[in-house]
């Protein structure tokens, strides 16, 4: 096996051992207290919402990674694959820790529609890290245009379907509008 692909696996295995590790000391739970993991999970005002392997915000994670290989790409042109990917997984197994702080649980309640949000599961924080990692590899092998267009369409897909995707759920956590709340709610 290519020495480059070694170093990735390693990298990933250790970041989400790491990341799990840290939210089960935070107090989270492995898996959904229903007591089973299921592959998807498609109800979002739902006590399950976040506790199984995939939901609707799947999509934003692999658009976290397509991002990152984006911004990566941009900021250390001459960098190496490993090194892009190991600061993407930085930057989402922080976010994975931060979002299920009290602090960024409680603001999610506060400020969106996610009224029964008590933070993610670990096995589905480990889930969402994969996804990241999904979106960054894709972005490494696609043309621009079609990242970009996997973008727009995860975007125009949850927003269309669930009232919710990326962009809307960091405009809600930095800037909430009273106006998208009542819209988010049906």
């Amino acid at each position: 096996m290519n020495r480059t692909i070694v170093k990735s696996v390693i990298l990933v295995a250790v970041a989400v051992v790491v990341t799990a590790v840290v939210l089960h000391l935070m107090g989270r739970i492995w898996i959904c207290k229903c007591g089973y993991v299921k592959l998807w999970h498609g109800v979002v005002v739902s006590s399950e919402n976040s506790q199984h392997l995939s939901d609707w915000y799947t999509p934003s994670h692999i658009i976290h990674g397509i991002l990152f290989f984006g911004l990566f790409t941009l900021i250390l042109p001459r960098a190496g694959i490993n090194l892009k990917l190991a600061l993407s997984l930085i930057v989402e197994c922080a976010w994975e820790i931060l979002e299920n702080t009290d602090m960024i649980i409680n603001r999610y309640r506060e400020a969106t529609i996610a009224l029964d949000y008590f933070g993610d599961s670990i096995v589905n924080s480990s889930a969402d890290i994969l996804a990241m990692i999904l979106g960054f590899f894709l972005a490494a092998r696609l043309p621009v245009w079609t990242s970009v267009a996997i973008v727009g369409v995860f975007e125009a897909l949850t927003i269309w379907l669930i009232r919710d995707g990326l962009a809307l759920n960091i405009l809600m956590l930095l800037w909430p509008l009273d106006a998208v709340r009542q819209w988010q709610g049906g």
